[in-house]
């Protein structure tokens, strides 16, 4: 078993790789303001971008979902890693070699699952693209290529390679690099045969496939020999790395200038995304072996940032089964707020076919966005209709307008209701637009059904409602209302501890946990308390921030942590930046209430006293009470001077 990582080497890890850098492998980041980022959060689904990185602090929030961490934690999760593989592979980033404290360092033994898998199939794929540029028995593979416009420099771009026919040549390689039979079996790379594992890929062309990060986790392979009694494209299993539902084939050569141009162009195959790419549509993706589905449209909205000027543009061929795949890839039309469209080559042509006959030129007008999808899809349902019966134009109308009443601009609807009457041959045009508005308004109705959703769960960045986490001394907590100034001061003020400790140390240090009314943010103060206060944010800033998340009782407490870490200071209008007395007003505030609750429980102390207690008593709770309103009337004259 691995030994544990060297403490030091995991700080070394966390502090060589900005998380900023590692997110934006995965989504498109913009400015959120204050120096953080922002982009639809990864681990669910949103609209609105309330996912928040903050690079000064190596932390990343949602406020949609709560997720939040490091660079080490983003990785875990994005890649379902465990920590020691998290460290590993941002390690191997870094170029930092890592010590373990127990047993040694062994590369071999010790690296994590994925980590061993991905390592095997990044030099399957070293190997396989040796073979294909020196090896004689790639010929056939060569010769494929060429036959559709794709030289030596265009393999080796796309990584392409080729895998030899018999029966152990990868199996035997990989072993000779340290690699088990376990390993091989697990990765996909290799099967069980008669007489212990052998090549899954035998004598096909060989396309690796990378996930978004970069990493190979599997391959496309092509057929090349008659006598190959497989099917025409053999993909990777399922394995721990690889599921063909979550990858999309270019995603990694692509995903820069789809975040760029805000647009994204789907293919349907591995030598269409090469002549793409070739023409200089650098956009282009490809499904890898399966229908595009929910899982890739997860993949392109983190990308697009799914605003309204985002286009994806599906390219289909022009037969039965490709008019099929763009009525079942406008199926999932409405989990984009990207706009649709569909481009077919004339004479049914794939791109790498149109790129061969007619140049580069005419791939990129092809998928110039011409035909929305929802019009495309209109056209494939009136088509099966006899038009010229009221029974056929009725029924066709039946079919065709819950699909105009999902289109999501309303004038766009309108327009296209009035553009549906004219295919069916409707006279009266009002009829099909009231008929499809109708429909709109009760899609609406039933989705509004039940309370409606927070700003938080609707992924508005900034959130004005929380649930009290649950937790050790946070059960049964109130609901927090950042409208309420209590809890909206509070927040602040633990924000800029997190954040600014320099503009309230010492005096933050001071304030008991019970100066802080809501339970999530006692809790937040105490971890602080615990991690050695604000002044140790002051004297180790880089270490301060994960001392307070370790030193937090629970997972919630450590996402509040993170949360405050990275959400941006409400500065109040016409304060420019955050400084020493932004941070004064909010050190006292809290202060002050605090006094101001402790002198209404005295006053009520005093006023059961009255009359009937012990003098004494009496006296030192009068005397008290003074004390108290002397502190708060200095605090309100004087201000933080009297901390």
């Amino acid at each position: 078993m691995a030994g544990r990582i060297n403490d030091e080497d995991v700080k070394a890890v966390r502090d060589a790789v900005p998380i900023d850098a590692v997110v934006s492998e995965y989504l498109q980041l913009r400015n959120a303001g204050g120096g953080n980022l922002k982009g639809l959060c990864p681990f669910h689904d949103e609209k609105s971008p309330s996912f928040q990185v903050s690079p000064s602090k190596g932390f990343f929030h949602c406020f949609g979902c709560q997720e939040g961490g490091d660079t080490i934690t983003f990785v875990m999760k994005i890649d379902h890693l465990t920590f020691s593989e998290a460290v590993e592979r941002l390690a191997g980033q870094a170029g930092i070699t890592l010590r373990y404290e127990e047993g040694g360092y062994n590369p071999t033994h010790q690296r994590g699952e994925r980590i061993r898998l991905v390592e095997a199939h990044k030099i399957a794929a070293q190997w396989y693209a040796e073979q294909l540029a020196t090896g004689p028995e790639a010929d056939t593979g060569r010769a494929f290529l060429a036959d559709r416009g794709f030289d030596q420099a265009a393999a080796q771009h796309f990584s392409v390679g080729y895998s030899p026919q018999g029966w152990d040549h990868l199996t035997r390689f990989l072993r000779g690099k340290g690699f088990s039979d376990k390993e091989l079996v697990l990765s996909g790379l290799s099967q069980e045969g008669r007489r212990g594992p052998i090549d899954r890929f035998r004598g096909r062309l060989m396309w690796p496939i990378r996930d978004i990060g970069g990493d190979v986790v599997g391959f496309g392979a092509r057929k090349l020999y008659e006598a190959d009694n497989g099917p025409k494209y053999l993909n990777t299993p399922d394995t721990a790395i690889y599921r063909k539902s979550q990858v999309l084939y270019g995603i990694d050569l692509a995903k820069k200038d789809i975040a760029k141009a805000s647009r994204a162009v789907v293919v349907e195959g591995y030598t269409d995304v090469m002549a793409c790419h070739l023409a200089g549509v650098t956009t282009a993706i490809a499904t890898c072996g399966t229908a595009f589905g929910g899982d890739h449209i997860k993949i392109l909205r983190r990308l697009l940032m799914d605003n309204g000027s985002a286009r994806v543009i599906f390219t289909f061929d022009g037969d039965a089964a490709g008019q099929k795949a763009a009525l079942r890839a406008f199926e999932d039309d409405q989990k984009f707020a990207a706009e649709t469209y569909i481009a077919i080559a004339p004479d049914g042509m794939d791109p790498c076919d149109l790129r061969l006959a007619k140049g580069d030129d005419a791939v990129a007008d092809l998928v110039e966005p011409r035909t929305p999808l929802f019009e495309f899809a209109l056209r494939q349902i009136v088509s099966r209709y006899d038009l010229d019966t009221p029974a056929g134009r009725a029924s066709a109308l039946d079919e065709a307008a819950p699909v105009v009443a999902r289109i999501k601009n309303s004038g766009a609807q309108h327009e296209v209701a009035v553009q549906l009457a004219g295919m069916l041959g409707i006279l009266d045009t009002q009829f099909v637009v009231k008929r499809i508005a109708q429909l709109a308004r009760w899609s609406r109705d039933r989705g509004g059904k039940g309370p409606a959703p927070d700003r938080q769960q609707r992924g508005s960045g900034t959130p004005q409602q929380y649930a009290a986490p649950a937790g050790p001394g946070l059960r049964g907590g109130p609901a927090l209302n950042l409208r309420n100034p209590v809890f909206a001061t509070e927040r602040e003020l633990l924000k800029l501890a997190l954040q600014r400790p320099e503009l309230v140390s010492p005096a933050f240090d001071a304030y008991g946990v019970d100066e802080f009314t809501a339970p999530p943010y006692a809790a937040v103060r105490e971890a602080i308390m615990e991690a050695g206060g604000a002044e140790f944010g002051v004297q180790d800033p880089q270490d301060y921030l994960v001392r307070v998340r370790e030193a937090a009782p629970d997972d919630a407490v450590r996402a509040m942590v993170t949360e405050l870490a990275v959400e941006a200071i409400m500065l109040h209008r016409g304060v420019k930046d955050v400084d020493e007395v932004y941070a004064g007003a909010q050190l006292v505030t809290v202060r002050r209430r605090a006094v101001e609750r402790r002198i209404r429980d005295i006053t009520g102390r005093l006023t059961r006293l009255t009359g009937h207690g012990d003098p004494a008593e009496l006296a030192a709770v009068q005397n008290e009470l003074w004390v108290l309103q002397q502190y708060d009337q200095t605090l309100r004259v004087q201000g933080a001077a009297a901390l």
